[in-house]
């Protein structure tokens, strides 16, 4: 995947830099139960589960390039899922700017999602 704000491929290098990140929107991400809701969407899983086999089948003639790609992905999903967070926590603030009381169960859910997610990435 290439990252259009550079001109270069994706990396987790570049996720990491202090570039503001790419945006993205995926919609599709939500789901209604926030400590096991989808980060994105069925389709795009099953789709990076198929460019990581590919990925796999490739490093036998092409290891470098495995490689390469495999931290593309990685760099990609990984701003995939920051993105739903983002999302989320944009529609949270459209709420505030506009001076409407945000209901205490959104922020409850919000905060069960940040948490199951926070828990996951400490069990890695």
């Amino acid at each position: 995947m290439k990252d259009e704000h550079k001109g270069r491929p994706l990396s987790t290098a570049s996720i990491a830099s202090s570039d503001p990140p790419l945006r993205r929107r995926d919609d599709s991400a939500k789901a209604t139960e926030p400590s096991r809701a989808a980060l994105i969407s069925e389709e795009s899983l099953e789709d990076m589960r198929g460019r990581w086999k590919h990925i796999q089948a490739q490093f036998v003639d092409e290891p470098r390039h495995a490689v390469e790609h495999a931290d593309s992905l990685v760099a990609e999903l990984m701003m995939r899922i920051a993105e739903s967070f983002a999302n989320e926590r944009t529609g949270l603030e459209a709420q505030w700017g506009r001076n409407n009381k945000v209901d205490t169960e959104d922020l409850r859910l919000a905060l069960r999602r940040y948490r199951s997610f926070f828990e996951r990435l400490l069990d890695v």
